[in-house]
């Protein structure tokens, strides 16, 4: 597909219009990174160093971590420059390159996120087939299942946006490259493109929902028979911190692409995809490590502390 783009570069709206607010959202942004990038470092530390973690779900974990490094990183860093060196433009070359890394760790999370609500069914409803149905080779096979299906659809968008006409040098109404108001910016058809955001965009986002609000359907089914005193609740723990993960993570996404447009609005956009880029990603190391016994050792351990307490 030949590139009919005459435009080198777009502007960047950023977070806010607002000139008086951009060095505190760039000082908010950037604490918040730095975070993120600290937290989930931290996990994966974690759980390559200390043995007993090496199982299937904490496997997912530090992958799940090492993408939510990519996702914040592909997006805010160039937000951060931006605000510092206050010239808030980005390359046609920069501009895709960004949306093909942000598409494919949003999806890659997405994914995740189904292949750990699948590990917990295992785990819980079939615990006999365990060793079996998450063995070593499986777990990899599953990821990189994963890897290659989200490189295929991001590539697949990518590429469709590349044959696209811009003509005048506009401004995107977001602080990174998104499919959407990317498109606004065309100067030709983008049928083709739109519709493609719409099956495959819709199937990445509902298809692995789906398969998590099914397992866990299961999970609890298989919880309520549990007749030991104490035994459903202890079943349950297991999945609580991946379920807070879960409705954060789908419930900022889902009101950032959901939204009817009566509703949705540019600023409301922007706001919900800041939540699911920087601060979910933010949050996860604390939700596993508030909520898992496990994690908080193999943490105290890395960090050769006497007392690590959160």
């Amino acid at each position: 597909m030949e590139n009919q783009s005459s435009v080198s570069e777009f502007f960047l709206r950023g977070i806010s219009d607002l000139p008086e607010q951009q060095h505190l959202l760039y000082g908010i942004f950037l604490c918040m990174y730095l975070v993120t990038l600290t937290g989930n470092v931290l996990i994966i530390l974690a759980i390559a160093s200390d043995p007993h973690l090496h199982t299937p779900m904490y496997f997912f974990l530090a992958n799940l971590s090492l993408v939510d490094v990519g996702l914040t990183s592909c997006t805010v860093t160039k937000m951060l420059v931006n605000v510092q060196t206050r010239h808030p433009t980005i390359s046609y070359t920069g501009c895709l390159t960004q949306m093909y890394f942000f598409l494919m760790f949003g999806d890659l999370d997405s994914f995740l996120l189904a292949v750990m609500a699948y590990d917990r069914y295992v785990a819980i409803c079939r615990p006999l087939l365990y060793s079996t149905v998450m063995s070593p080779r499986a777990c990899v096979l599953l990821l990189a299942l994963c890897w290659l299906l989200t490189n295929l659809v991001a590539l697949t968008h990518t590429l469709l946006m590349a044959r696209l006409s811009f003509c005048v040098v506009g401004e995107i109404a977001h602080f990174f490259c998104d499919i959407t108001p990317v498109l606004k910016l065309s100067c030709s058809s983008t049928r083709v493109n739109e519709l493609t955001v719409f099956v495959l965009g819709g199937t990445v986002l509902v298809v692995p929902f789906l398969c998590i609000v099914i397992s866990y359907i299961h999970i609890v089914s298989a919880i309520l028979r549990v007749r030991t005193p104490g035994g459903g609740g202890k079943a349950f723990s297991t999945c609580s911190s991946h379920l807070c993960v879960v409705c954060v993570f789908y419930g900022t996404l889902f009101s950032a692409y959901l939204c009817p447009p009566s509703v949705a609005s540019e600023e409301k956009s922007i706001a919900a995809a800041a939540v699911y880029t920087v601060v979910t990603p933010m949050l996860n190391p604390f939700i596993y490590s508030l909520r898992n016994k496990d994690m908080k050792g193999a943490l105290k351990r890395l960090l050769g502390h006497r007392s690590f307490s959160f």
